[in-house]
């Protein structure tokens, strides 16, 4: 598997990560052994970077793929561990410098770790920006400093976000966006963003090549926001 250096972090990723939310059961059940088989067997692939959040499954995701891992045995420095605040299943939106630094730590409680290598606050668009900018985002960067957190990003779909939030802080305030969906056969748009991002020196994840199922064999999920002519299902 191809590593590849993310952004000014000097965490070198695989080309391919787990995105971990079908461990939270949002795509589907699934059962604990086929979770743990399926981080294993990415493990064995060679893939090193796993993607969570306290969102995915109304913290269930970071339970499980703390599980997976600690069963994989896997030495904590092989891997990266990402995860997001901000966003929660029964609570909504909550991107408050309080709400952030509890959320970490409810975080590393459920991963079984005493850092993530990432923390984004996630989906900023549901709040507005200029909070992201004077109140989340110093919060973030104080868990950094805590070594809670080793790097910072926001995440979000609409790709106007960024440029917004990134023009308004410090260089180097954030570390990282991760942008899905705007990266795959049916959409390429993050691509007219990267030498803005790389301006900033800021890292790109882009996340959902298959644009959450909508592009895959058994179609996307009832709450999947496109257009009901796009939705084909078996």
């Amino acid at each position: 598997m191809e590593l590849r250096e993310l952004g000014g972090t000097g965490l070198r990723v695989s080309a391919v990560g787990f995105g971990a939310s079908p461990l939270g059961n949002v795509f589907g059940d699934v059962p604990r052994d086929a979770a743990r088989a399926a981080v294993r067997r990415a493990l064995d692939l060679g893939i090193n970077f796993f993607d969570t959040s306290p969102y995915y499954g109304g913290t269930i995701s970071e339970s499980v793929l703390g599980d997976c891992l600690r069963h994989a045995a896997v030495p904590r420095d092989r891997v990266v561990v990402a995860t997001k605040c901000g966003r929660y299943k029964d609570e909504g939106f909550d991107f408050s410098a309080d709400r952030v630094t509890r959320s970490i730590d409810e975080s590393l409680a459920r991963l079984g770790l005493d850092y993530v290598d990432i923390l984004h606050a996630h989906d900023i668009e549901f709040t507005h920006l200029d909070q992201i900018v004077n109140e989340t985002i110093p919060a973030l960067q104080k868990i950094k400093e805590s070594g809670k957190a080793r790097f910072i990003g926001i995440t979000g779909l609409p790709l106007s976000i960024y440029p917004y939030v990134l023009d308004r802080v410090a260089p180097g305030s954030v570390d990282l966006i991760l942008s899905y969906c705007h990266y795959g056969i049916n959409d390429t748009s993050l691509v007219e963003l990267l030498p803005y991002l790389k301006s900033k020196g800021v890292g790109v994840i882009s996340a959902s090549p298959l644009s959450m199922g909508l592009l895959t064999d058994n179609g996307p999920p009832e709450w999947h926001p496109a257009p009901e002519e796009l939705k084909v299902y078996p």
